[in-house]
């Protein structure tokens, strides 16, 4: 009899690993019915973990700051992440690390009372943005719709309340865009679905310093600009700023460095992806090789 399908991706759950198609979490775990829980995503390329102690070190904290606990030590979640890659055979692969706060005793709205759980999978790599949009750069929307307060929810933890970022995003696919970007209650750009955001102004960049999730690729495009030697001001970004830019571009796990050409039908810069956007990209593929930061897979 042949085994399981796991070409299509892995999910570890429940103490066993599934072909991704069949993961799931229970109806009444509050992960689900209350969007309660954490997440990191952790990249394979080449078949290499990419920053995997940074991201191990998130979701350490991201489930300290939601008072979750995994009921796994970081070693056991870095060879469950590594055996879900290695089943389904990927050497690029989307790597998602996850907990829940589970069900509480039925009658009971005591978080405190939920058993948290762990879940885990691998599917192939996922960019945040396509081959052509890459090449040309993307086309942003500022949204109209205002980023959910730090002061309400933490962003530095990641999490699944997305609603306001999904809803800009809708309002920015129709008015034709590629994806959005949410500003906080005075006018400045934070963040968009899965991505921070950076400007290019005189050669130095320019990127949120509050009310965004300090992303493991955001840190990186920092710690690059310094080993490349651009200047680098953390602080707050207006949307006219960034719509005057003389360059943009956004980090993310999904794509690495993706240039940014257009915001609200308008061109950035000259409308072709700038000569630190291009440096950088270089860069952060080049980082992908550098044993720092990557830990090879034992397939």
């Amino acid at each position: 009899m042949d085994g399981p399908d796991f070409s299509k991706g892995v999910a570890w759950q429940r103490g066993e690993y599934v072909p991704i198609a069949q993961a799931s979490v229970p109806l009444t775990d509050w992960g689900f019915l209350r969007s309660d829980a954490t997440y990191d995503v952790v990249t394979v390329w080449d078949g290499a973990f990419f920053r995997l102690d940074a991201h191990l070190e998130r979701f350490e904290r991201s489930c300290r700051r939601f008072r979750l606990d995994p009921g796994k030590t970081m070693a056991e979640v870095t060879d469950i992440l590594a055996q879900c890659v290695k089943l389904a055979g990927l050497r690029s692969a989307y790597v998602e690390m996850l907990c829940t706060r589970g069900q509480p005793p039925w009658g009971s709205r005591d978080p405190r009372q939920a058993v948290n759980q762990f879940y885990a999978f691998a599917v192939p790599y996922v960019w945040i943005a396509n081959e052509a949009q890459r090449e040309r750069g993307l086309h942003v929307i500022v949204s109209d719709v205002q980023r959910i307060p730090a002061a309400s929810v933490d962003p530095t933890a990641k999490n699944y309340h997305w609603n306001d970022l999904t809803m800009g995003l809708l309002g920015a696919l129709d008015a034709g865009g590629d994806t959005v970007l949410l500003t906080d209650a005075a006018g400045n750009v934070v963040e968009g679905p899965g991505f921070n955001v950076f400007a290019v102004r005189g050669g130095a960049l320019v990127t949120p310093k509050e009310g965004v999730l300090e992303g493991v690729t955001r840190r990186t495009v920092l710690e690059m600009a310094q080993a490349l030697g651009i200047p680098v001001e953390l602080r707050a970004l207006p949307a006219d700023e960034l719509r005057a830019a003389d360059e943009a571009f956004l980090s993310t796990s999904g794509g690495g460095v993706l240039p940014v050409t257009r915001v609200d039908g308008q061109p950035v810069g000259n409308g072709a992806p700038g000569a630190v956007t291009r440096r950088l990209v270089e860069t952060y593929w080049a980082w992908h090789r550098d044993p720092r930061y990557s830990r090879p897979i034992d397939y």
